[in-house]
């Protein structure tokens, strides 16, 4: 079989399967956790897909049962059988955790797109987390995407897509040479109504934690105050494509701190 799709790779044996998607791991996140061969782990390496299914999620764990993996991914085919990542985070299980994805009943948030639980979100705001964080970053993003784009040159793509879930991650894709599909005039606008004078840096009043006067020139404090509803509507329509081993060298926030 042509394993070129998620759909295709999904119904290959599991022992192939789950050799093609482990090369999807960076193995500075192996070399870091000394991982074992993860083909070969069903405990520390997992997958989820409906049978004949078009997506799958990926979870890596450091050790069995842990309560978050360090590497989740939620990979789909496009209509025209391009690669969409449809989440992609990278967790340090010895940072504090923060229960920003379930509210205090357990019932899930969808990463406060659903619900927010306010007070998680204010103490990983606190701790220096961006929105939809639960813990910190390993800060192996770069070195992740050079193995995911090896991956998809494996399996015969030349490009993926992803839709940023926040402000702060499309702000993150630019930096490391995605462009956009859709959505630059959007960034753009809503960079310069931050500036002094613009309709959101006016709505930077310090009525609660997540819209500090200091949002104005912070990218992390920006994506709390956009997440807090200041635009007035969700932050959605906004789709980006990475070439693979090339740099899109886009900047839609220049001069923006993290």
């Amino acid at each position: 079989m042509n394993a070129s799709t998620i759909g295709s790779i999904n119904q290959l044996p599991e022992k192939e399967k789950r050799a093609v998607y482990a090369r999807s791991i960076p193995k500075e996140l192996i070399e870091r956790f000394h991982l074992p061969d993860l083909a070969e782990n069903q405990d520390l390496l997992q997958f989820r897909f409906a049978e004949g299914s078009s997506d799958v999620e990926m979870r890596v764990y450091h050790q069995p049962a842990f309560q978050d993996p360090v590497l989740y991914a939620h990979l789909a085919d496009t209509l025209n059988g391009q690669i969409q990542v449809l989440l992609y985070i990278l967790n340090d299980p010895e940072s504090p955790r923060f229960d920003v994805d379930r509210m205090p009943n357990g019932s899930p948030t969808r990463f406060g797109t659903r619900e927010r639980n306010l007070e998680a979100e204010k103490a990983a705001l606190e701790y220096g987390l961006a929105p939809g964080q639960v813990r910190r970053g390993l800060r192996l993003l770069r070195p992740a995407i050079a193995q995911f784009d090896s991956f998809l040159t494996g399996i015969g793509h030349e490009m993926y897509f992803i839709e940023p879930l926040y402000y702060h991650n499309a702000v993150i894709f630019e930096r490391y040479g995605f462009a956009y599909q859709r959505g630059k005039r959007q960034m753009e606008a809503i960079h310069a109504e931050f500036q002094e004078g613009g309709k959101l840096h006016n709505q930077l009043d310090a009525s609660n934690p997540f819209r500090s006067v200091q949002a104005a020139n912070s990218i992390r404090l920006r994506s709390w105050a956009i997440h807090d509803g200041i635009l007035g509507q969700p932050f959605t329509d906004v789709a980006m494509y990475k070439q693979v081993g090339k740099q899109a060298n886009v900047s839609t926030i220049p001069n923006c701190a993290w």
